[in-house]
């Protein structure tokens, strides 16, 4: 496969299964084999992907995923993106907020025979935290430092 048909399965990646939640489209674009270095697996790592998409759909509504760099060398793409959601249900622990997020995210997709073979994600997991609520920001703190000059 050539790094432009990588990254079209990427973004297809990206959009069918980050964004609509499509389980036809993990069955045809993740490998048997496949590797998700991110996540818990149980071994069956088609089934683990669909869980993780019931889970998500029914605690986040109206997600969004803006690409800012999608990188390909060889078998390899990366992407830089910002994702956004507004949580209406229990996520990550967290129970309903109803606040909408966006944090910064970095994915790395391993391709082989136009399907994902291995996945690696960063996210800003405390941002996320924060803008949900879960955790305290830090507004006193800033304002404390301004008032100290």
């Amino acid at each position: 496969m050539t790094t432009d048909e990588n990254k079209a399965i990427v973004r297809r990646f990206i959009d069918e299964i980050f964004i609509q939640g499509r389980h036809e489209t993990v069955d045809e674009l993740l490998a048997d084999d496949f590797v998700a270095h991110t996540w818990p697996s149980t071994g069956h790592p088609r089934d683990d992907l669909k869980a993780a998409i019931d889970r998500t759909s029914g605690a986040l509504e109206d997600p969004q995923f803006t690409i800012h760099d999608l990188i390909a060398e060889g078998d390899r793409v990366a992407v830089r993106l910002t994702s956004a959601a507004t949580q209406v249900g229990q996520f990550m622990g967290m129970p309903p907020s109803g606040k909408r997020y966006s944090i910064d995210e970095i994915h790395i997709f391993r391709l082989r025979d136009g399907q994902v073979v291995e996945h690696w994600h960063q996210l800003d997991q405390m941002g996320l935290m924060k803008q949900l609520g879960a955790m305290p920001g830090q507004p006193e703190a800033a304002a404390v430092g301004a008032a100290s000059r």
